[in-house]
């Protein structure tokens, strides 16, 4: 809308951010692969702190299954697609913000086309497979990657460089063939991944101001039954 002020749109933001930081944002562009529990999650929340282009990927329509834990889903849009709720999202929340929608499922082929000219990628993925293709995609791109994964009430956080090894350090080498992660068999809960989603956010934001401490080389591993927080260092 017009009428909005800017300075009263981002009040909130300013003194954690500054004026300076706050158009760098305004300026940037997040891919975000995945618009299920970890993806919803993150674009709610990029689109709430100002990243000034999203592009949204998702081949996916909503399922029953998803309702317990997805953001964007909800009982009438059973059947639609992910991106799609996911641009009408961003638009109710903030109309400044560049929406590109799209409805295709990735794949090797198409990855580096999807995500070339961004700024940073986040990895919502649930396929391990896909993940490394995923890395292929943005070393060649030279654009990092901010990837989650949840089992449960487990989340994990790293952040990518494409120069690191990344995936390798986490799954090995011999996990590309698996196509899903462990949360299929243990299944996930709705304040698991938006926590999860939360830290995501919180690395995308320190990638675009080069400000903070990143997860790159490292593990974050947040257990929620017994509240064990552990970083691990991956080399």
């Amino acid at each position: 809308m017009e009428s909005l002020n800017y300075k009263e749109r981002y009040d909130r933001n300013f003194n954690t951010f500054s004026p300076e930081e706050q158009a760098k944002l305004g300026a940037s562009t997040v891919v975000i692969i995945g618009l299920g529990g970890l993806g919803g999650g993150v674009c709610e929340m990029l689109a709430r702190v100002g990243i000034g282009r999203l592009i949204l990927v998702d081949g996916d329509v909503f399922e029953v299954s998803n309702l317990n834990r997805q953001l964007l889903s909800q009982e009438h849009l059973i059947g639609v697609p992910k991106a799609e709720t996911a641009r009408d999202r961003v638009k109710a929340i903030n109309s400044w913000v560049e929406v590109i929608h799209r409805v295709e499922f990735i794949d090797g082929k198409n990855l580096y086309d999807q995500i070339k000219g961004s700024d940073v990628v986040m990895d919502c993925l649930d396929s391990i497979d896909t993940r490394f293709k995923l890395q292929d995609a943005a070393k060649k791109a030279l654009i990092p990657i901010v990837s989650g994964a949840i089992a449960g009430v487990t989340g994990q956080v790293t952040t990518i460089f494409p120069k690191d090894k990344g995936y390798s350090l986490i799954y090995g080498e011999k996990s590309r063939q698996q196509i899903k992660g462990v949360e299929t068999k243990t299944g996930n809960i709705a304040y698991c991944a938006l926590f999860t989603a939360a830290l995501q956010s919180s690395e995308c934001v320190k990638i675009l101001l080069s400000r903070g401490d990143l997860l790159r080389n490292k593990l974050l591993i947040a257990e929620l039954w017994t509240n064990i927080f552990e970083v691990m260092d991956l080399v």
